[in-house]
């Protein structure tokens, strides 16, 4: 199914899924932005896969489910999933946010994928909003459905840390710059008050994920 062109009962969900924030201060119609149907989405995305993968994962953990679950709806995921339907395509943006490449912002169109599905949940209904996750994100995971998510940087970082040295890392804001609609993070990693990495990203998730990663090179 074409998802990106579907057609809604009610086309002012769908233009409000694609209404950015930074439009509203630029255009004379009275419009709300898409963040409360992001705030939605979010909840509706992480009851879609809490449901589905615990049925189908039967042997796992709680601790497991929360991971698969975490890698699964994290940002570049949602992003990659937004991109593959050409959802930036559609978004209503500032003439600025346009020229600072909103249109391809990773945390951007993380929120307008949680935006969309909200909007389809709204319009019709839950079994819609499942087979559009189903159809658009659970298919870029085929094999850690099977198999479970790999293990990241920051998991690794935190074997390494506490067979090491017993403790866990701690990660700290360093910094927030951007206006409130694209905020960068940097993010530092610490044991025992030594900082062993930095991170940028476009979300503090993202940025830990950086300065996991760097300490873990560092450590070699």
């Amino acid at each position: 199914m074409n998802w990106s062109s579907i057609k809604f009962n009610n086309p002012n969900l769908a233009k409000e899924a694609f209404t950015h924030r930074s439009y509203l201060n630029e255009s004379k119609e009275a419009l709300p932005s898409n963040e409360r149907l992001e705030f939605l989405g979010d909840a509706i995305l992480s009851f879609i896969v809490s449901t589905h993968i615990f049925k189908l994962r039967v042997s796992d953990e709680e601790g497991d489910l929360t991971n698969l679950r975490s890698y699964m709806v994290k940002t570049e995921s949602l992003a990659k999933a937004a991109k593959n339907l050409k959802l930036g395509e559609k978004l209503y943006l500032s003439k600025g946010e346009e020229t600072s490449g909103g249109r391809n912002n990773t945390q951007l169109l993380a929120n307008t994928y949680e935006a969309y599905l909200g909007a389809l949940f709204l319009d019709q209904g839950i079994e819609t909003a499942r087979k559009f996750v189903e159809e658009t994100l659970f298919s870029l995971f085929e094999e850690e459905l099977k198999s479970g998510p790999p293990k990241d940087d920051k998991s690794l970082l935190q074997e390494v840390v506490q067979t090491k040295q017993k403790v866990s890392p701690i990660y700290k804001i360093l910094a927030t710059t951007g206006p409130d609609h694209a905020r960068k993070f940097t993010v530092g990693v610490f044991v025992k008050e030594k900082q062993l990495g930095k991170g940028s990203g476009s979300s503090k998730q993202e940025a830990e994920e950086q300065a996991a990663k760097e300490a873990l090179e560092k450590s070699k």
